[in-house]
Protein backbone atom coordinates (compact mmCIF):
# COMPACT_ATOMS: atom_id res chain seq x y z
CA UNK A 1 0.00 0.00 0.00
CA UNK A 2 1.42 3.40 -1.09
CA UNK A 3 1.42 5.56 1.14
CA UNK A 4 2.03 9.63 0.87
CA UNK A 5 2.98 11.89 3.07
CA UNK A 6 2.69 15.68 2.24
CA UNK A 7 5.55 17.97 4.31
CA UNK A 8 3.76 21.28 4.40
CA UNK A 9 4.64 24.48 6.17
CA UNK A 10 5.39 28.53 5.97
CA UNK A 11 8.92 29.05 3.59
CA UNK A 12 11.96 28.41 5.09
CA UNK A 13 10.93 26.52 8.11
CA UNK A 14 13.00 23.48 7.34
CA UNK A 15 10.75 21.35 5.42
CA UNK A 16 13.59 20.73 2.21
CA UNK A 17 16.20 20.30 5.25
CA UNK A 18 14.21 17.28 6.76
CA UNK A 19 13.27 16.06 3.72
CA UNK A 20 16.88 15.73 2.85
CA UNK A 21 17.44 14.11 6.30
CA UNK A 22 13.96 11.69 5.40
CA UNK A 23 15.11 10.62 1.90
CA UNK A 24 18.48 11.39 1.32
CA UNK A 25 17.59 12.32 -2.16
CA UNK A 26 19.52 15.72 -2.20
CA UNK A 27 16.10 18.32 -2.06
CA UNK A 28 17.67 21.99 -2.94
CA UNK A 29 17.78 23.84 0.47
CA UNK A 30 18.30 27.64 0.56
CA UNK A 31 18.14 30.43 2.83
CA UNK A 32 15.30 32.08 0.80
CA UNK A 33 11.75 31.74 0.54
CA UNK A 34 10.18 29.40 -2.36
CA UNK A 35 13.28 27.08 -2.50
CA UNK A 36 11.30 24.44 -3.03
CA UNK A 37 8.63 24.44 -6.04
CA UNK A 38 8.40 21.21 -7.63
CA UNK A 39 7.68 18.96 -5.07
CA UNK A 40 10.70 16.28 -4.08
CA UNK A 41 9.51 12.98 -3.62
CA UNK A 42 11.51 10.65 -1.58
CA UNK A 43 10.87 7.11 -0.29
CA UNK A 44 11.84 6.56 3.41
CA UNK A 45 11.56 2.95 5.01
CA UNK A 46 9.85 2.44 8.62
CA UNK A 47 12.12 1.99 11.75
CA UNK A 48 10.56 -0.99 13.06
CA UNK A 49 12.26 -2.88 16.37
CA UNK A 50 10.07 -5.62 15.73
CA UNK A 51 11.41 -6.33 12.37
CA UNK A 52 15.21 -5.84 13.11
CA UNK A 53 14.53 -8.42 15.93
CA UNK A 54 13.20 -10.83 13.52
CA UNK A 55 15.94 -10.12 11.54
CA UNK A 56 18.22 -11.35 14.13
CA UNK A 57 16.83 -14.87 14.54
CA UNK A 58 15.71 -16.05 11.42
CA UNK A 59 19.11 -14.32 9.87
CA UNK A 60 17.00 -14.02 6.02
CA UNK A 61 19.14 -13.85 2.75
CA UNK A 62 16.69 -10.44 2.32
CA UNK A 63 14.77 -8.10 4.39
CA UNK A 64 12.42 -5.84 2.46
CA UNK A 65 10.69 -3.44 5.25
CA UNK A 66 7.78 -1.41 4.63
CA UNK A 67 8.02 2.19 2.67
CA UNK A 68 6.47 5.63 3.23
CA UNK A 69 6.57 8.03 0.46
CA UNK A 70 7.20 11.51 1.47
CA UNK A 71 6.69 14.66 -0.59
CA UNK A 72 8.49 18.17 0.12
CA UNK A 73 5.89 20.69 -1.01
CA UNK A 74 6.68 24.30 -1.62
CA UNK A 75 6.22 26.87 1.26
CA UNK A 76 3.05 28.26 1.58
CA UNK A 77 2.00 32.37 2.53
CA UNK A 78 -1.04 34.07 3.55
CA UNK A 79 -2.79 34.89 1.18
CA UNK A 80 -2.45 31.01 -0.76
CA UNK A 81 -5.67 30.33 -1.20
CA UNK A 82 -6.29 33.17 -3.51
CA UNK A 83 -3.22 32.65 -5.36
CA UNK A 84 -0.96 34.31 -3.18
CA UNK A 85 3.03 32.85 -3.89
CA UNK A 86 2.75 29.54 -4.91
CA UNK A 87 -0.63 29.04 -3.41
CA UNK A 88 -2.10 27.56 -6.25
CA UNK A 89 0.54 24.68 -6.77
CA UNK A 90 0.70 23.89 -3.19
CA UNK A 91 -2.37 23.38 -2.41
CA UNK A 92 -2.98 21.44 -5.73
CA UNK A 93 0.37 19.10 -4.58
CA UNK A 94 -1.38 18.83 -1.03
CA UNK A 95 -4.41 17.18 -2.36
CA UNK A 96 -2.35 14.50 -3.94
CA UNK A 97 -1.24 13.22 -0.82
CA UNK A 98 -2.69 11.27 2.25
CA UNK A 99 -1.46 12.54 5.53
CA UNK A 100 0.55 15.94 6.32
CA UNK A 101 3.37 16.46 8.29
CA UNK A 102 3.12 20.13 8.92
CA UNK A 103 6.66 21.86 9.91
CA UNK A 104 6.61 24.68 12.18
CA UNK A 105 9.49 26.74 13.37
CA UNK A 106 10.40 26.80 16.61
CA UNK A 107 14.07 28.43 17.26
CA UNK A 108 15.11 31.67 17.01
CA UNK A 109 18.39 32.06 14.62
CA UNK A 110 18.91 35.42 12.71
CA UNK A 111 20.55 34.24 9.88
CA UNK A 112 17.70 32.33 9.32
CA UNK A 113 14.60 34.62 7.15
CA UNK A 114 11.49 33.78 8.54
CA UNK A 115 8.71 34.99 6.17
CA UNK A 116 7.07 37.14 8.29
CA UNK A 117 10.02 38.51 10.44
CA UNK A 118 9.33 36.78 13.55
CA UNK A 119 9.51 33.24 15.28
CA UNK A 120 5.67 32.49 16.20
CA UNK A 121 4.75 29.05 16.37
CA UNK A 122 1.27 29.31 16.24
CA UNK A 123 0.70 32.01 14.33
CA UNK A 124 2.54 30.31 11.80
CA UNK A 125 0.17 26.76 12.44
CA UNK A 126 -2.76 29.12 12.14
CA UNK A 127 -1.60 31.03 8.70
CA UNK A 128 -1.62 27.24 6.87
CA UNK A 129 -4.58 26.01 8.70
CA UNK A 130 -6.29 29.12 7.30
CA UNK A 131 -5.43 29.14 4.14
CA UNK A 132 -6.33 25.26 3.77
CA UNK A 133 -9.76 26.11 5.42
CA UNK A 134 -10.42 28.55 2.71
CA UNK A 135 -9.51 26.69 0.25
CA UNK A 136 -12.14 23.71 1.28
CA UNK A 137 -14.54 26.24 1.89
CA UNK A 138 -14.44 27.42 -1.62
CA UNK A 139 -14.78 23.66 -2.83
CA UNK A 140 -17.57 23.28 -0.52
CA UNK A 141 -19.16 26.39 -1.96
CA UNK A 142 -18.87 25.64 -5.41
CA UNK A 143 -20.65 22.08 -4.39
CA UNK A 144 -23.34 23.65 -2.09
CA UNK A 145 -24.38 25.75 -5.33
CA UNK A 146 -24.40 22.73 -7.49
CA UNK A 147 -26.52 20.89 -5.13
CA UNK A 148 -29.02 23.43 -4.57
CA UNK A 149 -29.25 23.98 -8.53
CA UNK A 150 -30.06 20.26 -8.94
CA UNK A 151 -32.50 19.49 -5.74
CA UNK A 152 -35.15 22.28 -7.05
CA UNK A 153 -35.63 19.41 -9.34
CA UNK A 154 -36.55 17.47 -6.86
CA UNK A 155 -33.25 15.07 -6.42
CA UNK A 156 -33.20 13.49 -3.01
CA UNK A 157 -29.38 12.56 -3.28
CA UNK A 158 -28.57 16.84 -3.71
CA UNK A 159 -30.80 17.77 -1.12
CA UNK A 160 -29.04 15.94 1.08
CA UNK A 161 -25.73 17.13 -0.55
CA UNK A 162 -27.22 20.14 0.09
CA UNK A 163 -27.74 19.77 3.65
CA UNK A 164 -24.60 18.10 4.57
CA UNK A 165 -22.62 21.55 2.62
CA UNK A 166 -24.22 23.36 4.51
CA UNK A 167 -22.90 21.74 7.79
CA UNK A 168 -19.09 21.65 6.76
CA UNK A 169 -19.38 25.20 6.42
CA UNK A 170 -20.95 26.26 9.39
CA UNK A 171 -18.18 23.93 11.65
CA UNK A 172 -15.58 25.29 8.95
CA UNK A 173 -16.51 29.03 9.19
CA UNK A 174 -15.97 28.73 13.01
CA UNK A 175 -12.06 27.32 12.41
CA UNK A 176 -12.84 23.51 12.78
CA UNK A 177 -10.79 21.17 10.18
CA UNK A 178 -13.26 19.03 8.60
CA UNK A 179 -11.74 16.04 10.30
CA UNK A 180 -12.79 16.94 13.62
CA UNK A 181 -16.43 17.67 12.34
CA UNK A 182 -18.45 14.68 13.34
CA UNK A 183 -19.55 13.10 9.83
CA UNK A 184 -22.69 11.06 8.98
CA UNK A 185 -22.09 8.50 6.14
CA UNK A 186 -23.84 11.05 3.41
CA UNK A 187 -21.37 13.85 5.15
CA UNK A 188 -18.48 11.62 4.23
CA UNK A 189 -19.55 11.29 0.14
CA UNK A 190 -19.26 14.81 0.27
CA UNK A 191 -15.72 15.02 1.30
CA UNK A 192 -14.79 12.18 -0.09
CA UNK A 193 -16.04 13.27 -3.52
CA UNK A 194 -14.36 16.55 -2.76
CA UNK A 195 -10.82 15.37 -1.62
CA UNK A 196 -10.71 18.26 1.06
CA UNK A 197 -7.41 19.18 2.33
CA UNK A 198 -8.81 19.71 6.41
CA UNK A 199 -9.68 16.36 5.93
CA UNK A 200 -6.81 14.50 5.04
CA UNK A 201 -4.96 12.96 9.45
CA UNK A 202 -2.30 15.71 9.72
CA UNK A 203 0.43 16.00 13.00
CA UNK A 204 3.16 18.75 13.76
CA UNK A 205 7.20 18.49 13.42
CA UNK A 206 8.02 21.11 15.64
CA UNK A 207 11.60 21.98 14.38
CA UNK A 208 13.94 22.86 17.01
CA UNK A 209 17.31 23.85 17.75
CA UNK A 210 20.11 21.19 19.43
CA UNK A 211 20.05 23.17 22.59
CA UNK A 212 16.35 22.98 22.98
CA UNK A 213 15.85 18.84 22.26
CA UNK A 214 16.53 18.18 25.76
CA UNK A 215 13.43 20.10 26.86
CA UNK A 216 11.42 18.33 24.45
CA UNK A 217 7.51 19.22 24.67
CA UNK A 218 7.89 20.73 27.60
CA UNK A 219 10.25 23.75 25.42
CA UNK A 220 8.15 27.20 25.76
CA UNK A 221 8.05 27.24 21.60
CA UNK A 222 7.40 23.76 21.19
CA UNK A 223 4.55 24.11 24.22
CA UNK A 224 2.51 26.57 22.68
CA UNK A 225 2.30 24.44 19.48
CA UNK A 226 1.24 21.31 21.57
CA UNK A 227 -1.56 23.48 22.89
CA UNK A 228 -2.66 23.96 19.41
CA UNK A 229 -2.19 20.64 18.09
CA UNK A 230 -4.20 19.32 21.42
CA UNK A 231 -7.41 21.81 20.37
CA UNK A 232 -7.31 19.95 16.77
CA UNK A 233 -6.32 16.36 18.45
CA UNK A 234 -3.43 15.71 16.97
CA UNK A 235 0.49 15.69 18.11
CA UNK A 236 3.67 17.55 17.88
CA UNK A 237 6.84 15.22 16.98
CA UNK A 238 10.20 17.61 18.07
CA UNK A 239 12.79 17.20 15.59
CA UNK A 240 15.55 19.47 15.04
CA UNK A 241 15.90 19.19 10.90
CA UNK A 242 19.84 20.53 10.96
CA UNK A 243 20.88 17.83 13.43
CA UNK A 244 18.60 15.02 11.34
CA UNK A 245 20.47 16.10 8.41
CA UNK A 246 23.80 15.84 10.35
CA UNK A 247 23.21 12.48 11.57
CA UNK A 248 22.13 11.04 8.32
CA UNK A 249 26.07 11.20 6.43
CA UNK A 250 26.70 9.63 9.44
CA UNK A 251 28.21 6.01 9.51
CA UNK A 252 26.02 3.41 12.03
CA UNK A 253 28.85 3.52 14.19
CA UNK A 254 29.40 7.53 14.13
CA UNK A 255 25.35 7.95 14.52
CA UNK A 256 25.35 5.90 17.60
CA UNK A 257 28.06 7.72 18.95
CA UNK A 258 26.59 11.01 17.94
CA UNK A 259 23.03 9.73 19.50
CA UNK A 260 24.84 8.78 22.85
CA UNK A 261 26.38 12.79 22.93
CA UNK A 262 22.92 14.25 23.05
CA UNK A 263 20.96 11.67 25.31
CA UNK A 264 19.14 10.51 22.24
CA UNK A 265 17.86 6.55 22.20
CA UNK A 266 17.26 7.41 18.22
CA UNK A 267 17.02 9.88 15.84
CA UNK A 268 14.22 12.20 15.75
CA UNK A 269 13.12 11.24 12.26
CA UNK A 270 12.34 7.32 13.18
CA UNK A 271 9.60 8.94 15.55
CA UNK A 272 8.43 11.12 12.85
CA UNK A 273 8.19 8.23 10.32
CA UNK A 274 6.62 6.36 12.64
CA UNK A 275 4.45 8.76 13.47
CA UNK A 276 3.05 9.48 9.60
CA UNK A 277 3.12 6.01 9.09
CA UNK A 278 0.43 5.23 11.96
CA UNK A 279 -1.72 8.33 10.80
CA UNK A 280 -4.30 6.75 8.64
CA UNK A 281 -4.46 4.04 11.23
CA UNK A 282 -2.03 1.25 9.30
CA UNK A 283 -0.49 -1.60 10.71
CA UNK A 284 2.32 -4.19 9.71
CA UNK A 285 2.01 -7.56 9.47
CA UNK A 286 5.38 -9.53 8.79
CA UNK A 287 6.49 -13.01 6.85
CA UNK A 288 9.25 -14.09 7.69
CA UNK A 289 11.79 -16.89 6.14
CA UNK A 290 15.10 -17.92 5.13
CA UNK A 291 14.46 -16.29 1.89
CA UNK A 292 13.38 -13.09 3.44
CA UNK A 293 11.91 -11.27 6.33
CA UNK A 294 9.12 -9.08 4.74
CA UNK A 295 6.59 -6.50 6.06
CA UNK A 296 3.78 -5.79 4.44
CA UNK A 297 1.37 -2.56 5.12
CA UNK A 298 -2.34 -2.96 5.74
CA UNK A 299 -5.36 -1.32 7.16
CA UNK A 300 -6.29 -1.56 11.04
CA UNK A 301 -8.93 -4.31 10.80
CA UNK A 302 -8.35 -5.85 7.83
CA UNK A 303 -9.33 -9.79 7.53
CA UNK A 304 -7.11 -12.81 6.67
CA UNK A 305 -7.68 -13.15 3.17
CA UNK A 306 -7.65 -9.81 1.99
CA UNK A 307 -3.67 -9.63 4.30
CA UNK A 308 -3.21 -12.28 1.77
CA UNK A 309 -3.95 -10.38 -0.95
CA UNK A 310 -1.29 -7.58 -0.50
CA UNK A 311 1.21 -10.75 -1.47
CA UNK A 312 -0.78 -11.69 -4.47
CA UNK A 313 -3.97 -12.15 -5.60
CA UNK A 314 -3.99 -15.70 -5.89
CA UNK A 315 -3.37 -15.77 -2.05
CA UNK A 316 -6.76 -14.01 -1.36
CA UNK A 317 -8.84 -15.60 -4.24
CA UNK A 318 -7.79 -19.30 -3.15
CA UNK A 319 -7.43 -18.27 0.39
CA UNK A 320 -7.31 -21.65 2.80
CA UNK A 321 -6.21 -20.43 5.87
CA UNK A 322 -3.44 -18.40 7.62
CA UNK A 323 -0.72 -20.04 10.01
CA UNK A 324 -0.31 -17.02 12.57
CA UNK A 325 2.48 -16.50 15.62
CA UNK A 326 3.02 -13.42 17.62
CA UNK A 327 6.58 -11.55 16.77
CA UNK A 328 7.59 -11.71 20.17
CA UNK A 329 6.63 -15.24 20.69
CA UNK A 330 9.05 -16.28 17.30
CA UNK A 331 11.77 -13.35 19.03
CA UNK A 332 11.44 -15.23 22.22
CA UNK A 333 11.94 -19.24 21.27
CA UNK A 334 13.80 -18.52 18.69
CA UNK A 335 12.20 -20.92 15.95
CA UNK A 336 8.86 -21.80 14.32
CA UNK A 337 9.36 -25.13 15.82
CA UNK A 338 9.83 -23.46 19.24
CA UNK A 339 6.13 -21.82 18.88
CA UNK A 340 4.70 -25.08 17.94
CA UNK A 341 6.04 -27.19 20.71
CA UNK A 342 4.53 -23.90 22.81
CA UNK A 343 1.42 -24.73 21.50
CA UNK A 344 1.64 -21.03 20.68
CA UNK A 345 1.65 -21.16 16.50
CA UNK A 346 -2.41 -20.59 15.69
CA UNK A 347 -4.58 -21.32 12.61
CA UNK A 348 -6.50 -18.76 11.58
CA UNK A 349 -9.86 -18.83 8.82
CA UNK A 350 -11.73 -16.24 6.51
CA UNK A 351 -12.64 -14.33 9.81
CA UNK A 352 -9.38 -13.51 11.33
CA UNK A 353 -8.58 -10.13 11.77
CA UNK A 354 -4.57 -9.42 11.39
CA UNK A 355 -3.39 -8.14 14.42
CA UNK A 356 -0.48 -5.75 14.08
CA UNK A 357 3.18 -7.77 14.57
CA UNK A 358 1.20 -11.33 13.46
CA UNK A 359 3.96 -13.23 11.51
CA UNK A 360 1.89 -15.11 8.77
CA UNK A 361 2.21 -17.79 5.97
CA UNK A 362 -0.92 -17.97 4.48
CA UNK A 363 -1.69 -21.51 2.29
CA UNK A 364 -4.13 -21.26 -0.98
CA UNK A 365 -5.41 -22.95 -3.77
CA UNK A 366 -6.11 -21.69 -7.07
Amino acid sequence: MALAVGIVGLPNVGKSTLFNALSNAGAQSANYPFCTIEPNVGMVSVPDPRMDALVKVVEPNKIVPTTVEFVDIAGLVKGASQGEGLGNQFLTHIRNVDAIVHVVRCFDDDNIIHVNNKVDPVGDAEIINTELLLRDMQSVEARLNKARKASKGGDKGEKQATISCEKLLDAMGRGVMVRNIPLDEADREVVQSLTLLTAKPALYAANVAESQLAAGLKDPKVARLVEVAEREGTEVVVISAAIEAEIAGLSPDERREFLEGIGAEEPGLSRLIRRAYTLLDLITYFTAGKQEVRAWTIERGTLAPQAAGKIHTDFERGFIRAEVMAWTDLVQLGSEAAVKAKGLFRVEGKEYTVQDGDVMHFRFNV
